[in-house]
């Protein structure tokens, strides 16, 4: 049993669903996705102060957002780049003081510069994982022609065996790439119509619109599901455990690239120190090691992608972004109709 499956299990006796929690350390709440209380991520942590910090989960950024202007309070969360704009501007965030992290250095400036993350000098959210959004696909079921070209989601034959992700960015990345667009801040109302047409055409194939990674690859690996829009721990978890499921970032059509990162939420509750430890800790080469090899994930630590994101199957991150649709931030008003329209055609309208 690997790293990531034994730090599974030891979770699994505290958390199973997204949405639920649980406690650890009190002086510290963290909001994120379900899977991310995995303590190889902030082994420094631990070893400090002998315990995780609180977890609460989200299923999506929308949903994190809106229960965080709620009311709900918690001192970090982890939204990707698309959101952090959105975020900012409604006040639930505050600035990070770099200068508190030691591993800060390491980070790679493309990220740690990116729309969003940092504006007029100020560092708003720390990078930390990046990766894909790619057909993922049994492949003693499914043919390496289909496997090539995002059309596939759509194709009848497919039906009942398809999942994709409950993640709006990452349904209309789909969309827009399965029409051509590879900037959605660039789409026309027409290519809009377009993404959301073929997205009711793969919702008639779709048996389930997964939320948790434990949950895809329990159906991948029965074979329930045998086409899936799914982030790279999917196949590299399946894969290891010798599970025939490969991921396609190579489609005729790409496919999509995110980057996500921790944020300090206003008005935290909890002990501001923690907070800046358990960042520096994700920071740790130990740490990045750890995505890399256990999860499939790039990390922002150049350092250590440098030493081995080749033989884990990152080049350049220029290389990685090629024939991609990067979630970088989009107009608000384009994010609120994707909203809407993602939510009616998940509801069969």
């Amino acid at each position: 049993m690997n790293s990531f499956l034994k730090a599974a299990v030891g979770a699994a006796a505290l958390v199973s669903v997204a949405g639920s929690a649980f406690a650890a350390d009190s002086d510290l709440v963290v909001f994120d996705w379900a899977g991310y209380e995995d303590p190889g991520f902030f082994q420094d942590y631990i070893a400090k102060h002998g315990d995780a910090p609180t977890y609460s989960f989200f299923s999506d950024e929308e949903e994190a957002f809106q229960k965080i202007r709620a009311g709900f309070r918690a001192d970090l969360a982890h939204p990707c780049s698309q959101s952090v704009v959105k975020w900012r501007s409604a006040g639930i965030i505050e600035p990070i003081d770099t200068s508190r992290l030691s591993n800060w250095n390491k980070v790679i400036p493309q990220f740690a510069n990116m729309e969003g993350f940092l504006t007029d000098g100020v560092q708003w959210a720390l990078p930390m994982d990046w990766g894909a959004t790619a057909l993922t696909y049994r492949t003693d079921m499914v043919s390496e022609a289909e496997a090539s070209t995002l059309k596939s989601f759509a194709d009848p034959k497919f039906q009942g065996r398809v999942s994709i992700v409950d993640n709006v960015d990452d349904a209309y990345a789909l969309g827009f790439l399965a029409n051509g667009v590879t900037d959605w801040n660039k789409a026309t109302d027409e290519d809009f119509k377009n993404a959301s047409a073929f997205l009711r055409e793969v919702h008639k194939n779709v048996r389930t619109y997964w939320q948790d990674g434990a949950d895809i690859r329990a159906l991948m690996t029965s074979g329930e599901i045998q086409l899936s829009w799914s982030w790279n721990e999917v196949a590299s978890i399946l894969e290891s455990e010798g599970v025939p499921v490969a991921m396609n970032r190579g489609t005729s059509e790409g496919s999509s690239t995110w980057v996500c990162g921790y944020v300090m939420l206003k008005d935290a509750p909890g002990d501001k120190d923690k907070a800046y430890e358990f960042l520096d800790a994700w920071l740790a080469d130990s740490s990045a090691e750890y995505i890399v090899t256990e999860w499939g994930y790039g990390h922002s630590n150049g350092d250590v992608m440098d030493r081995i994101g080749v033989e884990n199957g990152f080049g350049t991150l220029e290389s990685y972004a090629k024939n991609t649709l990067w979630q970088s931030p989009s107009d608000p008003k384009l994010r609120e109709r994707m909203i809407k329209e993602f939510e009616l055609i998940k509801a069969g309208f």
